[in-house]
């Protein structure tokens, strides 16, 4: 009963992603058709949200609710960040749905999606399994 508000703000947030046509198949297709720019400018404007965000942890010294620091690590560029994005990529534009709304879209009754989620499930624990002999 005490993570009911975790809960209601997944649900609020699935709705919002409904109603902004975020895991819109269709929509998903125009991005990557380019016919488009209502996706763009949606991971646009997160984009630009998440720098302006991390700017001001950094700058201000932002700490937790429980005081300690917040630490955002700088990233070493690699190549498997590269090969994952074009995986990802690929399996975005195959199934026209990005693994964060999948609940979403099975939520507002497209069963199909079932497959995408286990399809996801199943390359996360793939990944899980060859990571060490991945390039990191």
């Amino acid at each position: 009963m005490r993570n009911i508000k975790y809960l209601l703000a997944g649900l609020l947030f699935g709705i919002v992603l409904v109603k902004a046509q975020v895991v819109s198949w269709f929509r998903i297709q125009e991005m990557f058709r380019f016919d488009s720019f209502h996706m763009y400018g949606i991971i646009g404007s997160a984009v630009i949200t998440g720098m302006i965000g991390v700017w001001l942890i950094r700058k201000f010294k932002v700490k937790t609710i429980s005081g300690e620091n917040i630490v955002i690590p700088r990233k070493q560029f690699d190549w498997g960040m590269v090969y994952g994005g074009l995986i990802f990529g690929c399996g975005w534009a195959i199934t026209g749905a990005c693994p964060g709304p999948l609940f979403a879209l099975i939520g507002v009754g497209y069963p199909v999606i079932i497959l995408s989620l286990l399809s996801a499930i199943l390359g996360t624990w793939t990944y899980g399994l060859l990571k060490d002999k991945l390039p990191h």
